[in-house]
């Protein structure tokens, strides 16, 4: 890295020199494990090593971005010199410019107790090998069909700018993914539990991953062999952290990314409903969801899988209010949609790999915890039901109307959670629908991880969807419970 972070420095000086207003270098080292297995047999594994740099040009009202693994300085200087080449012919009509942002030198490292590289491969194998033994034995051919990934990723960082902010990091994250299909009455059910955060192989015993993975499938098979159809039409519904982890970041936090809002995405991911809103009127004013809604994205939460201090453009990162007591609050932005919209930057630039440039991204977007414990959310429910997870989900390109299906689904009746369970409710609303029935949160805080895609080229980064227990009013059930 040390040579890399003289090219970094190198790459600056020469980019002011010849003609660029603004530059930036980011050099990433990374290194990224992998393995998988299914029904107990290892299908793949290995490691694969990243090196190289990140050269983003400002130029004459235009933007050049190049990037190479070789860190020399002829192919440096050969390549700033193409890219303040191509800013200066883009010729935009409105002039890109960046947000000012104050300089920073800072250091930032996840907390890591052991490294990955620290721990054989013949462990780890056998760690997943186990994970599998202990499924087949518990459920044999309940569950015929067993998937499991183990990621584990690490990066070294430096980023310098023509501006004068340095930023060293160091990141680790863990992940696991279980898909697997359980054998039921009226059919197959199939399950994708995603656990991660920044950590190092301790995460597998802290986070007690091996009970929760076994946990997760004993539901997987209870819900394919005992929900039944039900005829529910409106009723109210609690959800989990889970489910409304989901839709904190598919109905919110993607709306409220400032480049879809202004078109840059429409191509690929779409767009945002939020165009309208703010085309009506001042952000601040705007009303969304119920005085109990408020919507956080915070990169800063520890252990988050989506953890900076600081993000790709040197800016220091903070929790972002995206919804406050249901009003909205403030988009995600990066410093060129910042300067569009004549604010500041919230640090929200994400790059996932020194090939690509950072643009803006989600980290943990969740519903803020509320004041009620689970037991009282459910009190004063007469029929409703209580979605623990779910199995599928969609939404439209602009991030509007949606459609979140149950797995494990139980019927509530008088203030209870009963036995019964209930065969894949779906719900099916607006995000209005969603934001504008929401009464009651609850204090406790759970986080599954995630990967979220998006860009051209594709950039999925790893995310957190999480949050509280969250209640819904008087909702319309779609599908066959309809």
């Amino acid at each position: 890295m040390e040579n890399g972070k003289d090219i970094a420095d190198f790459a600056v000086n020469y980019g002011v020199s010849h003609g660029a207003s603004y530059i930036e270098a980011r050099v990433v080292d990374s290194r990224d494990e992998s393995y998988a297995t299914r029904n107990g047999v290892i299908l793949s594994g290995g490691i694969t090593y990243s090196s190289g740099i990140a050269i983003r040009v400002l130029a004459n009202g235009g933007m050049g971005f190049c990037s190479t693994a070789n860190l020399t300085k002829n192919t440096i200087e050969d390549l700033i010199e193409e890219a303040i080449k191509l800013a200066k012919a883009s010729k935009r009509k409105t002039p890109i410019t960046f947000s000012e942002e104050k300089v920073v030198q800072a250091k930032w490292k996840t907390p890591v107790k052991i490294k990955f590289e620290d721990i054989s491969t013949e462990e780890k194998q056998k760690f997943m090998i186990d994970i599998d033994k202990i499924l087949n034995k518990e459920f044999r051919f309940k569950l015929p069909t067993r998937t499991f990934i183990l990621d584990l990723y690490s990066d070294e960082k430096y980023i310098v700018t023509s501006e004068g902010s340095k930023v060293e990091s160091e990141n680790s994250i863990i992940s696991t993914i279980s898909f697997n299909t359980a054998k039921g009455k009226a059919g197959g059910e199939q399950r994708m539990l995603n656990l991660g955060g920044t950590s190092g192989w301790e995460w597998i015993e802290e986070k007690n991953v091996v009970e929760k993975i076994l946990d997760d499938n004993k539901c997987l098979v209870k819900a394919a062999r005992n929900a039944i159809e039900a005829n529910l039409n409106e009723i109210d519904v609690v959800i989990s952290g889970e489910v409304a982890g989901i839709m904190a970041h598919e109905n919110v936090g993607h709306p409220s990314e400032a480049d879809r809002i202004l078109g840059r995405e429409g191509a690929q991911a779409g767009e945002s409903f939020y165009l309208d809103l703010i085309q009506k009127g001042n952000l601040s004013d705007i009303k969304i969801g119920r005085d109990e809604v408020t919507v956080i994205d915070d990169p800063t939460r520890p252990g988050n899988s989506g953890f900076y201090l600081y993000d790709d453009e040197c800016v220091k990162a903070r929790p972002r209010y995206l919804i406050k007591k249901g009003m909205l609050n403030e988009l995600l932005l990066n410093r060129e949609y910042a300067s569009r919209y004549n604010t500041k930057s919230n640090a929200a630039a994400r790059a996932i790999s020194y090939k690509r440039e950072p643009i803006i991204r989600m980290a943990n977007t969740y519903f803020a915890p509320g004041d009620f414990t689970f037991e009282e959310l459910f009190e004063d429910i007469k029929i409703g039901i209580y979605m623990k997870s779910f199995t599928e989900w969609n939404i439209d390109d602009r991030r509007f109307q949606s459609k979140y299906v149950g797995l494990e689904v139980y019927l509530i009746e008088n203030g209870e959670i009963t036995d019964t369970m209930i065969r894949r409710p779906i719900l099916e609303l607006t995000t209005f629908g969603i934001l504008g029935n929401i009464d009651a949160v609850s204090k406790e805080f759970n986080s599954p991880h995630g990967y979220c895609g998006k860009g051209e080229p594709s950039q999925g980064v790893p995310v957190w969807l999480g949050g509280p227990h969250v209640r819904l009013r008087n909702i319309n059930l779609g599908g066959k419970n309809k």
